[in-house]
């Protein structure tokens, strides 16, 4: 830990800047302090790289990245880091480190001293730039449903925080891992003393880290990494498997209860959370995780966090989606099959809605720990009609497992997406 303080003048490409120096201050009271340019700071924000404005706007002060590669984007046409800088977005930087699951091995050196030197150019490439708040050095490495007993990752991970502290010793290191298991607190402990900052992930948990991490025996400060939803590892399942995704409504809740309770248990130790996920992706559903549809609308969780990031709640809300009855709710149905859903929605500013209803086939190429995962196929011949808040709807002829999804918009960037397994058989 770094206890004096000191801001750094320096010159970018095109532009003057100012880079902070980023520190931990442990209080008399054992409690931390993240400092940037010597004023407390505490992250909040979202993981993501994309529609920076939108999460300046909505009340964030911080962004969380994966991948060095993301730094070298473009956002809103000007560097990625440029772009969070103007908007006032700090950046926890990931930098990828490779899993063994995906094939790296920790035992072979030239893989090591490859990954070794892919860690010290990138701190070189971007340390001076202010918008860097904290070098995120890898993600889940001991792997999503691992106890973290490979001593040999974490032991790798403390000589690339090393390399990190040489080359920068101006920014705190932070890994993040698979939620508060015993066991990873205990390997981290003994094998990887360079980390600064733990990093969690934790969905249906989320709220509860601060005193997990605390009762074993972690005595440095921590950052919520992801939270948001329950996950669908997490959730009750179809009885032919398919887990049941909560709604839109549930999931806002879970956004807003989840940072509530931690800052209300843990605010003495917490020194950042980043929601999950500022922007859309595959991973079981489509609508799972992200904080947005692919087609750029907000749904309530932005409220929710809204409301968490600036005490009020936006201009314009999501519409909210009270309930949707359909007998193809978690039901197997014959083949061709006719049948009906209907949706009661309300729009708190009275804003009139658009209904998109959606046949989608379960996904057939799920992973773990967030991998790409494809896109399954859609049936729009599944809804013959006009779309509205009630539809017919054609069961699919081929049997096997099947979502209907149904996504309400309001016309002013806020929507609501909900959807319902159900399976086909003769």
């Amino acid at each position: 830990m770094r206890l004096t303080m000191c801001v750094i003048g320096l010159t970018l490409i095109g532009k003057v800047g100012i880079a902070g120096r980023v520190e931990i201050r442990q209080n008399a009271d054992a409690s931390h302090t993240l400092l940037r340019d010597g004023v407390p700071y505490l992250a909040k924000g979202a993981g993501g790289s994309s529609a920076l404005r939108e999460l300046a706007a909505a009340g964030a002060n911080s962004v969380r990245t994966w991948g060095v590669e993301t730094l070298a984007t473009t956002v809103d046409g000007k560097p990625f880091l440029d772009r969070c800088h103007e908007l006032g977005l700090s950046v926890t930087a990931g930098i990828w480190i490779k899993h063994e699951r995906h094939g790296f091995d920790y035992k072979a050196p030239a893989q090591i001293e490859a990954q070794r030197k892919h860690v010290r150019d990138a701190v070189r490439k971007y340390k001076d730039h202010p918008a860097i708040l904290v070098w995120g050095l890898g993600n889940e490495m001991e792997g999503p449903t691992s106890d973290g007993s490979e001593a040999a990752v974490w032991k790798e991970l403390n000589e690339l925080a090393a390399i990190i502290k040489a080359e920068d010793p101006d920014h705190p290191v932070m890994t993040v891992i698979a939620g508060a298991h015993p066991n990873k607190i205990r390997m981290v402990r003994e094998h990887y003393p360079n980390i600064d900052i733990l990093g969690v992930n934790a969905y249906a948990g989320a709220g509860g880290v601060g005193k997990a991490l605390l009762g074993n025996g972690w005595t440095k400060p921590f950052m919520l990494t992801e939270f948001g939803p329950v996950g669908h590892w997490e959730v009750g399942k179809t009885a032919w498997g398919a887990p049941v995704e909560p709604s839109s409504r549930e999931k806002a809740a879970s956004y807003y209860a989840a940072y509530q309770t931690l800052m209300d248990d843990a605010s003495a130790t917490c020194v950042g959370t980043h929601a999950f996920l500022w922007g859309n992706k595959q991973e079981t559903t489509s609508t799972w995780y992200g904080m947005m549809l692919p087609t750029g609308e907000k749904l309530p969780c932005v409220d929710a966090m809204t409301r968490v990031w600036t005490g009020s709640w936006p201009a314009n809300r999501s519409p909210k989606v009270i309930g949707v009855t359909t007998p193809l709710n978690q039901a197997v149905v014959k083949p061709g099959t006719r049948t009906t859903a209907s949706a009661e929605v309300i729009d708190p500013e009275g804003d009139p809605l658009t209904y998109e209803w959606l046949v989608v086939s379960e996904s057939q190429d799920t992973k773990e720990g967030g991998d790409a995962e494809s896109v399954p196929p859609t049936h729009p011949e599944c809804i013959p009609g006009a779309p509205g808040p009630a539809v017919e709807i054609r069961v699919p002829q081929k049997p096997g497992a099947y979502r209907l999804f149904l996504f309400v918009r309001d016309g002013k960037g806020g929507a609501s997406a909900e959807n319902f397994p159900f399976r086909v058989a003769n």
